[in-house]
């Protein structure tokens, strides 16, 4: 009978062991090796932990507000719309600069002051979500103990992004780095950004197409590239599909697609003070064409616009033979500021504020930002105090009906040999 004791004890500890293996399973992220000093643009699929207005979700990365807006095809043109309150869960694409780092991709702008409540896991897991571990802030802060953080004390928060050339299978791109969640598949969300399965795994380096929540994959997005003189101040615009940018002092707006992958840019809708926007020898403004058909075919004429040199907004005027005559061009559809998230945008891939309202039943969000298990947030840089990202629930009680039957067999084993 001295023996039984131990001999539990022994067992129990097993058990626990078994238990937290699968808690300690870190989810992988897609690296871009570099070896030079130069930078791109690049984009995080960013969900808002609680209601933030533009200009907090802009202070959480250090990033212009109105390219947070032009990035997810939200129009600038509402009243106050840098105030404008998102709802909590809403996703949205953040644009980053993303630079090359001791031999890797990644972004180090980000700057995060903590608040009484803030611990590195909430932090990393709550207030980023998920974008970075709470492992990687401690080791870009050299945090001795991540259980003592002061009070306004500023943090790197390493971020991850890659750029490839902003090239995806020769063609312009820029790359989304996404957190996988519970409900998505690669095929889901290879769909849902216009891409294939092999593309999504050739990108990733992918052996197969398992993917599991966590994981951190660069997903492609087709771009509108544009041919600017390398000393325009904005010479390498490149514009998702689907998105718009605002350049020359927010004079002018580039926008990319829906129908093609070429750059049209108009008169911003906001501009003031800005230089002449009309072709030299010609009625036409930037962004207006005529066509005149003939035998030939379609002589088309355009005003486009060639960059931001000195202070002043340079244009085009071009005339091309085309077989039919184009259809007239077009912004992509723009939406009003989001004030809620659909069921789609909370269980289909990486949804966009496009798809808000379209055929889908609004989920008012609570305006206090309080979601179901997580304490209220304290502000727009708060956290959900003493919730850990590293040790998701659901997770947790997965691993122990595998460690429940090993308990059990070793307990057996022990009693035979008993």
């Amino acid at each position: 009978m001295r023996n039984q004791k131990p001999t539990s004890l022994y067992i129990l500890s097993i058990f626990l062991i078994l238990a937290n293996v699968g808690v300690l399973v870190t989810p992988k992220s897609t690296i871009e090796p570099c070896s030079n000093s130069d930078s791109c643009n690049a984009f995080l699929g960013y969900t808002l932990y609680t209601d933030l207005k533009v200009s907090e979700v802009a202070s959480l990365f250090q990033v212009d507000p109105i390219a947070i807006l032009t990035a997810n095809a939200i129009d600038i043109s509402y009243p106050d719309v840098e105030n404008h309150i998102l709802p909590s869960q809403l996703f949205l694409k953040v644009p980053i600069i993303c630079s090359c780092v001791d031999g890797i991709r990644k972004s180090l702008a980000t700057h995060y002051k903590t608040r009484p409540s803030d611990t590195l896991d909430s932090i990393a897991g709550s207030v980023y979500s998920g974008l970075v571990s709470a492992d990687q802030i401690r080791e870009a802060n050299s945090i001795s103990d991540p259980s003592v953080l002061d009070v306004g004390q500023s943090l790197v928060v390493p971020l991850p992004c890659t750029c490839f050339n902003e090239t995806d299978n020769s063609l312009p791109a820029t790359f989304l780095s996404y957190v996988v969640r519970p409900v998505d598949t690669l095929p889901g969300i290879a769909v849902r950004y216009s891409t294939t399965i092999t593309d999504l795994m050739n990108v990733n380096a992918m052996g197969s197409s398992a993917i599991k929540e966590g994981d951190i994959i660069a997903v492609p997005l087709p771009a509108c590239a544009s041919n600017f003189p390398s000393y325009a101040s904005d010479f390498g615009l490149l514009v998702p599909n689907g998105s718009y940018a605002i350049t020359a002092s927010h004079c002018v707006q580039c926008s990319c697609g829906p129908g093609d992958l070429n750059l049209y840019c108009t008169p911003a809708s906001l501009a003031v003070s800005c230089s002449s926007m009309q072709c030299r020898n010609s009625n036409l403004m930037l962004g207006n064409s005529t066509v005149q058909q003939s035998s030939a075919g379609c002589n088309v004429t355009r005003c486009s616009y060639s960059g931001f040199v000195n202070g002043t907004i340079t244009t085009t005027l071009s005339t091309t033979l085309q077989p039919r005559c184009p259809g007239p061009q077009q912004f992509p559809p723009l939406v009003a500021p989001p004030t809620s998230v659909t069921t789609d945008s909370m269980f289909s891939p990486a949804p966009s504020p496009q798809e808000a309202g379209a055929g889908a039943v609004p989920r008012t969000v609570p305006s206090s930002g309080s979601l179901p298990g997580f304490p209220p947030a304290s502000g727009p840089s708060g956290s959900a105090s003493g919730v850990s990202s590293a040790f998701p629930l659901p997770n947790l009680l997965a691993t122990y009906p595998i460690a429940l039957v090993f308990f059990l067999v070793i307990n057996f084993m022990m009693s035979i040999s008993a």
